[in-house]
């Protein structure tokens, strides 16, 4: 029996040792202050969602994951779950209401209704012409914005774990998310890594909201962004690599599972963050599938996954 059906992903939530310095990797990433407090910080991307990113005046602790509720209705519905906060005000930012819960590997997960919205930033960019549309663009020429390119909004949360069938199980019956493709090595019952989509009936979503994948120990793998096009994922690659200050974790490429055109980089602390453009979207009615190992984890184009990505987990 499922619990809910979350509708969006809202925001990981993180510590960081220096406020100063998450908000400054934070920006040329792409994102925006929607708020700071003396001991948190608060990044919007163009959406009208009040926060993408929450970073608290800490250590270098992963705390968790936010998801919106469809309504308060399934924050009671949540609360009444063994472990489950009860219904609590949120006492920051953007307000609302949740309930908090904890995931099978000791993370937070927060289900947040009524949060503030803000006004959506319009973004300007020049259209592309294709083969197929060669005058989206007629008579006038490109010209490119600046870098950082503005973040959209938030995409999908990726945690590694060592109880990858247990972790995945807890997110689909507790938040009611539904299988897009689950990989496998050897034996097709070692489940090794799963993509799980919303479920939003006839709606289409992004291929997966949550993934996770086989690690000797647990912790947030990365955390992913949509920007607004491919040329931003190029451009702003080559900005952060001139920047000289942060470390390249993997990309650029096209994935073959999600089909997103990727780059990975690493806040100050290690933390993985991914900008993406173009993403396979389905609907409930697709379903979903099970591939191998030599079958999912690779690229359509780019170079494979470093082990170091592979092996990652902030905890």
């Amino acid at each position: 029996m499922v619990a809910i059906k979350v509708a969006e992903f809202a925001f990981p939530r993180m510590e960081a040792p220096d406020l100063d310095e998450m908000e400054e990797f934070l920006t040329h990433f792409g994102l925006v202050r929607a708020e700071r407090t003396p001991d948190a910080l608060y990044m919007r991307g163009t959406d009208g969602h009040h926060h993408l990113h929450a970073a608290h005046k800490g250590g270098t602790k992963f705390i968790g994951f936010a998801y919106h509720a469809a309504d308060e209705d399934d924050l009671k519905r949540l609360a009444k779950l063994p472990g489950a906060s009860g219904i609590e005000t949120v006492d920051e930012p953007g307000g609302g209401k949740r309930v908090r819960l904890t995931e099978p590997n000791g993370y937070r997960v927060e289900v947040i209704a009524g949060q503030k919205r803000v006004p959506p930033v319009r973004v300007a960019r020049d259209e592309l012409n294709s083969a197929r549309e060669p005058v989206r663009r007629a008579g006038k020429v490109m010209r490119l914005s600046k870098s950082p390119t503005s973040v959209q909004r938030i995409g999908h949360g990726v945690l590694s774990t060592p109880k990858v069938k247990e972790t995945v199980a807890w997110f689909r019956e507790t938040l009611g998310m539904i299988r897009s493709d689950d990989v496998y090595a050897g034996d097709k019952e070692n489940i090794i890594g799963s993509f799980n989509r919303l479920d939003r009936g006839a709606e289409y979503v992004d291929h997966h909201v949550f993934f996770c994948n086989h690690n000797a120990r647990a912790g947030l793998n990365h955390v992913s962004y949509e920007v607004q096009d491919i040329d931003c994922v190029f451009q702003d690659h080559e900005y952060i690599k001139r920047l000289g200050k942060y470390d390249h974790m993997w990309g650029i490429g096209r994935h073959l599972l999600g089909s997103q055109v990727y780059d990975y980089w690493c806040d100050p602390w290690g933390r993985v963050h991914e900008r993406w453009a173009d993403t396979d979207r389905l609907n409930a009615s697709n379903g979903g599938h099970l591939l191998s190992a030599e079958e999912g984890f690779q690229s359509q184009w780019g170079e494979r996954p470093p082990e170091r990505f592979l092996g990652h987990a902030s905890p």
